[in-house]
C-alpha cells in the first residue's frame, strides 16, 4: 500500500461525513424548495368545522393544607402567589430563625411583595407551626 492511500481514505472520510452531515440537517430542519433555497415551507393548518367550540376548563384550585392559625390567610395569600403552599409543609421543621430567614430572602432576594406588616405576621405564623418544637404531625 503507498502512502497516497490512506490520506485518499481520509479525504473519503471526511467527504462523506460533509455530505451526510448537510443532508441530515436538511431533514431535521424543515422541508426546503430548491426554488427558494432561503425560506421553509410548512404544512398546511387543519381544517376546522365553522362551528367548532374549544374550551378550557378551569385552572385546579387546590385547598391549603396548612395548619389552622392567625397569619395562615396572609401566608396563603402572599406565598402562593410565587409557589404552592404545598411548599412550606413538605419541608422538614424549620428552626424558627430558619424561617425568618426565609422569608426574609423571598422579599428581598427574590422579590416577592410583601408588606412589612404581613411578613411579620407570616414568619410569626410559620414559627408557631413548622418548627421542631411546634410542627404538629
Amino acid at each position: 500500500m503507498n502512502q497516497s492511500t490512506p490520506r485518499r481514505m481520509l479525504a473519503g472520510g471526511i467527504l462523506l461525513l460533509g455530505i451526510s452531515t448537510a443532508v441530515f440537517a436538511q431533514l431535521q430542519s424543515g422541508r426546503y424548495d430548491s426554488a427558494n433555497p432561503g425560506s421553509i415551507a410548512q404544512s398546511a393548518p387543519a381544517n376546522l368545522s365553522s362551528g367548532a367550540r374549544f374550551e378550557a376548563g378551569a385552572y385546579p384550585s387546590f385547598p391549603s393544607q396548612l395548619a389552622t392559625g392567625d397569619g395562615q390567610q396572609e401566608t396563603v395569600s402572599f406565598c402562593s402567589q410565587c409557589h404552592s403552599t404545598r411548599y412550606i409543609t413538605m419541608q422538614p421543621p424549620l428552626p424558627a430563625a430558619t424561617w425568618e430567614a426565609e422569608v426574609n430572602k423571598m422579599i428581598k432576594t427574590l422579590g416577592a411583595p410583601i408588606p412589612e406588616a404581613s411578613a411579620k405576621k407570616i414568619v410569626l405564623y410559620l414559627q408557631q407551626n413548622y418548627t421542631p418544637e411546634t410542627r404538629k404531625q
